[in-house]
Order: structure tokens, then C-alpha cells, then sequence
């Protein structure tokens, strides 16, 4: 099992930029795959991003392909979400997902286990 926590979420103006930070606690991170989601009020959770075991892989949903980056430091076990040009309809409570048999997964349900996610608000 992995526990996972979120940090590095605030309130940004558009344009702005912020770096999410999932660390991770538990068994051997190296061996999950991660994901960011992100819900936002009155809206499903959507996918955000995904990036295999290695870090050699990685998924982006199409609304923030360009502006975001996922990463990943598997000594420290850590993953990362780079948000840049951020927009209003970037503001959300984002979640980092890991699972031992995703690979690159862009749904819920392909992830075990969950962060209690960081809130993101861009103002316009």
C-alpha cells in the first residue's frame, strides 16, 4: 500500500504559474504508476496527466497538453505537475492517483490510491 499527499496548490492569477508535489509513503514507489485528476465544484473528477513507473512515459488530457508537465523523482518519492499559463478553468481540487497495474491509466478507476488532493484557484 502507498499513502499519498498533495502540497504546492494556491491561488494564481491567469497566466500565472504553480507546481503541485504528490510525496509518497508506503512500499516501493518505483513500482506504481501515477496520475493528477482534478474535480472541480458541481463536475466529475477528470484526468489531468499520467506517467508510467519509469518516468519514460507519460499522458496529458488535451486541455492542458502544452501547459502542464508531469514529473517524477523516484528517490524521493515524489511526482510533480508543472502548471503553467494557467486559466480559470484550470481551478479545482487536484489529486494525485498511483496503482501497481495502470499504465498511463485515464480514468479513476484504473488508480487504488488516492491523495486528499490541493486546491488550485485561477482568477481571471
Amino acid at each position: 500500500q502507498v499513502q499519498l499527499v498533495e502540497s504546492g496548490g494556491g491561488l494564481v492569477q491567469a497566466g500565472g504559474s504553480l507546481r503541485l508535489s504528490c510525496a509518497a509513503s508506503g512500499r516501493t514507489f518505483s513500482n506504481y504508476a501515477l496520475g493528477w485528476f482534478r474535480q472541480a465544484p458541481g463536475k466529475e473528477r477528470e484526468f489531468v496527466a499520467a506517467i508510467s513507473w519509469s518516468g519514460g512515459s507519460t499522458r496529458y488530457a488535451d486541455s492542458v497538453l502544452g501547459r502542464f508537465a508531469i514529473s517524477r523523482d523516484n528517490a524521493k518519492k515524489r511526482m510533480f505537475l508543472q502548471m503553467t499559463n494557467l486559466k480559470p478553468e484550470d481551478t479545482a481540487v487536484y489529486s494525485c492517483a498511483a496503482d501497481d497495474t495502470a499504465v498511463l491509466g485515464m480514468t479513476p478507476r484504473a488508480y487504488a490510491y488516492w491523495g486528499q488532493g490541493t486546491q488550485v484557484t485561477v482568477s481571471s
